[in-house]
């Protein structure tokens, strides 16, 4: 198996030959109308197989899978910024990275068109990028653990969105510029999810042999939460009051509780959480 380096040698290359302008990429249309058409596939919207998704008209669901796409499209921009921060703050912290930091650089470039291509959607179409609720608290931490941290929430937010773009990118009844969108995320995301699983890989081989038990319940403890905490994302009162669904909260309340809904997220999380497992970062799936 390559190491990270060696994969990024492999994956600049790839970058560049895939290079791509964000701002010819898309004919954007003047507007869109939120129930005139599919915007989310129906079974990936937050409330589907509720009886709170069955009490809706068909074009009060396709509004509501609108405000669900733009709720989306946000977490993952949202997911993006500090991952450019991140990433740029690693890429010449050691010399001897070199191909590494030759990567990171195109990383960072691409998510960077993803920030604005995500960005003029929500923007143009729905006036607003949804902010997220996530509330970071000061930690000290165990030797190589803050990377490891950073990486894991990079591979959470980039495995969830890619599960949603594998699935839309393809559908023929969304709206095609939505479908080009999570095509265009999934082609480079393909690129940084090798990266971030190997680089993650190393890292936990490198350090984690050095934590104390209390240090590996503290950081799985931690694990376990920010992925509940993404998902807590996906279930946003704001957009159910946009879509004209009445009590959000409690129909948010209701979304989180309902096997339908957890059925979902278990199986779209599936692919990351038994990586976790797979490279020691977990013991076993956390409840979701």
């Amino acid at each position: 198996m390559a190491t990270a380096a060696e994969l990024a040698v492999r994956l600049s290359d790839a970058s560049v030959r895939k290079a791509w302008d964000v701002y010819s990429a898309f004919d954007w249309p003047e507007s869109l109308t939120p129930d005139a058409e599919w915007y989310m596939a129906p079974e990936l919207v937050s409330i589907y197989g509720t009886d709170a998704w069955a009490s809706l008209s068909e074009t009060e669901q396709k509004r509501l899978s609108f405000y669900e796409i733009v709720n989306f499209f946000s977490f993952v921009l949202l997911g993006e910024r500090p991952l450019i921060e991140g990433m740029t703050n690693r890429m010449y912290r050691k010399a001897s990275l070199g191909a590494v930091t030759e990567y990171l650089h195109h990383f960072v470039d691409e998510e960077n068109k993803h920030m604005i291509m995500f960005s003029t959607f929500c923007n143009k179409y729905a006036g607003k990028v949804y902010p997220e609720k996530k509330i970071l608290l000061p930690r000290e931490y165990a030797k190589g653990e803050e990377d490891i941290a950073f990486f894991c929430k990079v591979l959470i937010v980039e495995e969830l969105g890619d599960y949603y773009n594998l699935a839309m990118m393809g559908d023929t009844r969304i709206n095609p510029l939505v479908a080009k969108i999570n095509k265009v995320h999934h082609v480079d995301e393909a690129r940084h999810l090798a990266f971030g699983r190997e680089w993650l890989s190393e890292l936990a081989e490198q350090h984690l042999a050095g934590w104390n038990d209390d240090e590996r319940a503290v950081f799985q403890k931690w694990l376990a939460a920010y992925l509940a905490s993404c998902w807590g994302d996906f279930y946003n009162p704001a957009v159910y009051k946009d879509a004209g669904v009445e009590d959000a909260y409690g129909v948010r309340k209701m979304a989180l509780a309902h096997p339908a809904c957890r059925e979902m997220r278990e199986r779209v999380s599936k692919k990351v959480v038994d990586y976790f497992v797979d490279v020691n970062l977990l013991d076993e799936a956390p409840a979701l």
